[in-house]
């Protein structure tokens, strides 16, 4: 098999271990990144409040190799506290920022704590980093941006009106983004994620995502709801594509390729029906008592965009990219995580 600019890289950290800091890992894009770079033989220090996160995610990485828990440090904190980012800031080669309050629908009902989370401390970190002298951030965004652009695929390059006040606070961090990269020299890097899904994604609570909300929802006999006629489409990433992404742009040595932001998903649009039914028949090679179940329906959402697609060229050119799951192989992976997860709580 022909080797990636990922495979070199992580042989590269391997051999030069750096200090790593990730925001928000607790949660399930933060665990997965925490898990790697311990596999990776890297230094962590994680930060996160627990507001959306959960110590479980953090303990499971932990039980995968104990040996690797003398490299990671956890501080528990808010990043809306200016102090609590310049402490954890502190020996630190690289950031990956993905502390967030996500979701639209809560961002709709609480646009103000959105904004705190999502905005305010994003800026306490690019400002605790300037001063620590971090060599680089790289900070999660959001396909959200693309707001009510038509033109499929999405481009970096055209945005449209924001629907949510999510999709502004993502909106708003690219902008401060390139301000602080242009004004004063810092190594910032953007990926835009699109539809993010894998092990440890929280299936409980009003705004758990889709994905394992439907798989816990099939397991316990539960109705999946799909909001307006199941035709809305979205680029499901898995999570590992999402890890290599952030790897791959927090090592870069090209100068033309810091402070931007790069699309992160896999060209690709599966449609709410056909999404239901992929996890249903991965689902059912492991519990058929689901193999009949369907779905029903309620009306949309307001701030749902009706497709989303992400173009990957600007990210395969610049950083390598090369996403190793689909989202078939993505789902059925998750499906039978969460399966055996699921079960063993029954």
């Amino acid at each position: 098999m022909k080797r990636t600019r990922y495979d070199e890289v992580c042989e590269e950290l391997v051999n030069a271990p750096r200090r790593w800091l990730v925001t928000g890992v607790a949660g399930f894009i933060g665990s997965a990144l925490l898990e790697r770079l311990l596999d990776l033989g890297q230094t962590v220090v994680g930060v996160d409040s627990f507001v959306t996160g959960h110590r479980h995610n953090i303990d499971d990485v932990l039980a995968i190799n104990p040996d690797e828990r003398l490299q990671f440090r956890f501080v528990e904190g808010d990043l809306r506290d200016p102090k609590l980012a310049a402490e954890a800031m502190k020996d630190i080669d690289i950031v990956l920022h993905q502390a967030a309050l996500g979701s639209v629908p809560r961002s709709i009902k609480d646009p103000i704590a959105s904004h705190q989370h999502n905005v305010d401390a994003f800026l306490n970190v690019l400002e605790a980093a300037r001063e620590a002298r971090v060599s680089r951030v790289v900070y999660a965004s959001s396909s959200s941006v693309y707001g009510d652009h038509p033109g499929l695929p999405k481009v970096e390059e055209h945005v449209g009106r924001p629907l949510s006040p999510y999709a502004v606070t993502k909106r708003v961090d690219e902008l401060y983004a390139q301000v602080f990269h242009d004004v004063y020299g810092q190594q910032l890097i953007g990926l835009r994620y699109f539809n993010v899904f894998g092990r440890r994604q929280d299936p409980n609570g009003p705004y758990a995502a889709v994905i394992p909300r439907w798989i816990a929802a099939l397991l316990e006999g539960k109705p999946c709801v799909i909001f307006g006629d199941g035709s809305n489409s979205r680029d499901f990433c898995y999570v590992d594509n999402i890890v290599q992404a952030n790897i791959l742009a927090a090592t870069t040595t090209d100068p033309a390729a810091v402070g931007a932001v790069y699309n992160c998903g896999c060209n690709g649009r599966t449609d709410l029906r056909q999404l239901f039914t992929m996890i249903r028949d991965a689902l059912a090679k492991e519990a058929p008592e689901v193999a009949t179940a369907e779905p029903t329906f309620e009306p949309p959402r307001p701030g749902d965009v009706l497709h989303s697609q992400a173009s990957i060229q600007k990210i395969v050119d610049a950083l390598g990219y090369a996403p190793t799951h689909q989202v078939a192989e993505g789902m059925a992976e998750t499906v039978s995580w969460f399966a055996a997860r699921l079960r063993k709580k029954k």
